[in-house]
């Protein structure tokens, strides 16, 4: 794995908000009953996922801690690909772009996998004996 000196190196994080700049711009044609239901959720959902990698980045000290707010983030991607989901159901959006961007979110939920599983190597190490 190559270093990464910041959160903001990570490509997990990159793609986050990458997909939440997209999910902002497709819900910007949204109606306008949507405002404070669905085009909420969705662009707080989308907006979610990089913010609890900056936290989890963080939690470096604690792989305990690490590891549950990259869980969390996975929950938000997972909430995130639900309201595309209903987005579609509603006729907002295509299934096209539907199709496109729940196959990002799923990468980003493997590459969010993958972190948890190689948590050691992300995490400090420790100087002191507990």
């Amino acid at each position: 794995m190559q270093y990464v000196e910041s959160f903001r190196d990570l490509e997990v994080y990159k793609l986050s908000r990458q997909l939440a700049r997209e999910i902002f711009e497709i819900s910007k044609h949204f109606p306008k009953e949507e405002m404070y239901s669905l085009t909420d959720q969705i662009r707080r959902s989308s907006r979610s996922v990089g913010a609890q990698i900056a936290e989890a980045w963080a939690k470096r000290n604690y792989e305990k801690h690490f590891i549950n707010k990259l869980t969390d983030s996975d929950g938000e991607q997972l909430e995130t690909q639900h309201w595309l989901e209903v987005s579609l159901d509603c006729s907002y959006i295509t299934n096209e772009v539907v199709a496109d961007l729940l196959k990002k979110y799923e990468t980003i939920g493997k590459m969010l996998s993958s972190m948890m599983k190689k948590s050691k190597s992300f995490c400090k190490k420790s100087d002191k004996k507990l």
